[in-house]
């Protein structure tokens, strides 16, 4: 599906872009390669006054806020301390007095976490999202955001995953059902030009 419209209350929401998570291996974008795309839909953002929420996890020291329950890949329990500075957000986005910083302790952004708040706040009615892993946190944010009445648009060159086929699958099946899909290069197109 084409992108259609950008609404005049859009917000970008880039999701886990912090150290710990950019310095993993990427697929089928580098992690310089969507770091330089989510810049760039930031500083377009910001420029036009439209709200930049950059979200990150983490966790205490002990793992207790951690999300319980077991899995067969052992993904939610604690494994030690991790590296400092390992959930502060990239410098290239961090350290822009107007953005939104969001902390969360699951995979997608919405639950246990006042994202919701601080868009209803604003008047969002629409966001924009990126960042990493395609098939988790993106994902699990891009579902919420369409439970919660929100227009939702991907950029899909803007996000990438641990595993291709991940990520092949959330952008292919999954993404067309809860919104629209476009590049970067289209997304700050339609962007600007409605706000012209």
């Amino acid at each position: 599906m084409a992108l259609t419209t950008i609404d005049d209350n859009t917000a970008l929401v880039l999701i886990d872009l912090q150290n710990g998570i950019m310095s993993a291996p990427a697929t089928p974008h580098s992690a310089a390669d969507v770091l330089a795309r989510s810049v760039e839909l930031a500083e377009v953002f910001r420029e036009h006054g439209a709200p930049v929420v950059l979200v990150r996890v983490s966790r205490a020291p002990n793992g207790i806020d951690w999300v319980p329950g077991r899995t067969e890949q052992g993904g939610r329990t604690s494994n030690g301390t991790p590296p400092q500075g390992w959930d502060q957000i990239v410098d290239d986005l961090a350290g822009h007095a107007g953005d939104i910083v969001v902390t969360k302790r699951n995979w997608g952004a919405f639950y246990g976490t006042d994202l919701d708040l601080q868009l209803r706040r604003r008047g969002v009615t629409q966001i924009v999202l990126g960042g990493v892993a395609t098939s988790i946190g993106v994902d699990s944010t891009a579902r919420a955001a369409f439970e919660h009445g929100y227009h939702v648009t991907l950029a899909t060159d803007a996000m990438s995953d641990l595993d291709a086929d991940a990520h092949r699958h959330s952008v292919e099946k999954i993404f067309p059902r809860l919104g629209e899909t476009g590049t970067t290069a289209e997304i700050v197109e339609l962007f600007v030009k409605t706000r012209s």
